[in-house]
């Protein structure tokens, strides 16, 4: 069998899980099958990343950082865009079809008997995140790799994740969402996020309600941890649009760093890059050397973050977000306000049925001139047709498609009567990444109708 289908064949098994909506606070059975294999998430250091919003893209530039050091690096976040194989990242690229299958080959044994062991208590089967979780972590042990970036799958304390002992905690900013599972309140969110902390370790946050913050601070204690928290310890001191992106200017835990190129948008990207930046010099310093000019400067040089505010179409301009939660839609607002000089904005809308398509909506209606309705491609899309209602009472403007190639058409149609307008395409990371394969399909950045 070719890699390629022994890989596929690996999703495949991993679908007929429970899926990643499915949780439950039962970090031990993972645990379980982790000791089983001799517990690979031992074998090199982590950086573990919890919040609402920002988890991945911070995640990535910590591991872009830490790459740049010279050391040997995995990524593992969650959800993929086009391809599953994008969730375990070796150095930077996709982990290799052949790597992915044999790292299944190992564990597979043992999850059988780990199944049995939980039916034998009237416990259910081990679930599809906890078993990629596993996958990658014995891929970064097989690899092998010096530092794990780990981006927990929802909350922290009982996620399957919370099962490698992070040398760094970070924490993005804390908001609702999740409530049926991680509570009703942002101080209950925090709490549960705070479980990530270790003893003796390192952690840094980002800009947090006080109600977070005090939560976070209380769990520090509790585990003599180290606790930095911005914009009080270190913080983004400077920020200008640039070509692609934008030039920084950062006061670290240990350094001050000045015109620094970040090629993704934003005002959060750039308080994310001052969180990773916080993040590298905890690992690689302890918190008190500087990181090097050379190296942060190639660093941030190399980041993406697929699907957040990505660039998919030009002539006309067309960006993807996944936005799929009121803060993150409210961070999209603003940078489509400050990142951009156009007049009018299409927004093609699709959100999951579990998710605050009011709350969702609410942000982005002040940036929004017509709204496109449509679902993601899953089982579990709200109605466009009922998206359509909320966009209508809120007096928008609303067209309403069954489907984002139908949406997208006529999103890009009526963005190309005027260089004023642009369309973005936001409310899920699932519809992010249909956009982004979409638009590579028809090459909508070599213009409309090629």
């Amino acid at each position: 069998m070719k890699d390629e289908a022994r890989a596929d064949a690996v999703y495949a098994a991993l679908l007929t899980r429970q899926g990643e909506q499915w949780v439950q606070p039962r970090v031990e059975r993972t645990r379980r099958v982790l000791e089983l294999l001799d517990d690979p998430q031992r074998t090199y250091r982590v950086v573990h990343v919890t919040g609402t919003n920002g988890k991945t893209s911070t995640s990535r530039i910590v591991e872009s950082l830490v790459r740049a050091h010279g050391l040997r690096t995995g990524l593992f976040t969650s959800p993929h865009l086009a391809r599953f194989t994008e969730r375990i990242m070796i150095d930077g690229e996709p982990i290799a079809d052949a790597a992915v299958a044999d790292a299944w080959d190992e564990i597979a044994p043992l999850v059988d008997l780990v199944d049995k062991e939980l039916s034998a208590t009237g416990d259910a089967p081990l679930t599809f995140f906890e078993l990629l979780t596993v996958l990658a972590f014995v891929a970064f042990a097989d690899a092998p790799v010096d530092v794990a970036v780990i981006e927990v799958g929802m909350g922290g304390a009982w996620d399957s994740t919370n099962t490698a002992d992070g040398d760094v905690s970070v924490f993005a900013p804390i908001d609702i969402d999740h409530a049926d599972r991680l509570g009703d309140t942002i101080g209950e969110i925090a709490t549960v996020k705070s479980g990530i902390i270790k003893r003796g370790a390192a952690a840094v946050s980002a800009p947090q309600v006080p109600e977070a913050e005090s939560v976070l601070r209380a769990a520090a204690t509790v585990q003599e941890a180290t606790l930095a928290v911005a914009p009080t310890d270190f913080g983004v001191t400077a920020q200008h649009l640039a070509v692609g992106g934008q030039q920084l200017s950062v006061r670290g835990l240990a350094g001050t760093y000045d015109d620094l190129y970040l090629p993704l948008y934003g005002a959060h990207q750039g308080q994310n890059a001052a969180l990773a930046i916080a993040a590298v010099e905890s690992l690689i310093g302890g918190g008190t050397q500087p990181l090097a000019a050379d190296v942060l400067t190639e660093g941030l040089a190399e980041v993406t973050s697929p699907g957040r505010l990505q660039l998919v179409g030009v002539a006309p301009t067309v960006l993807a977000d996944s936005a799929h939660n009121p803060h993150g839609a409210r961070a999209l607002a603003e940078a489509l306000r400050t990142s951009f000089d156009f007049d009018e904005w299409g927004v093609v809308l699709g959100v999951l049925g579990d998710k605050d398509a009011d709350g969702i909506l609410a942000a982005l209606a002040p940036v929004a001139t017509h709204v496109f309705a449509t679902g993601p491609d899953s089982e579990r899309a709200a109605d466009p047709d009922t998206l359509a209602d909320l966009v209508e009472a809120a007096g928008l403007p609303v067209t309403v498609h069954p489907g984002l190639a139908d949406a997208a058409d006529a999103a890009r149609e009526w963005a190309s009567s005027s260089e004023r307008r642009a369309v973005i395409i936001a409310g899920s990371v699932v519809l992010a990444g249909e956009a982004v394969t979409l638009a590579e399909s028809e090459e909508w950045k070599s213009g409309w109708g090629r």
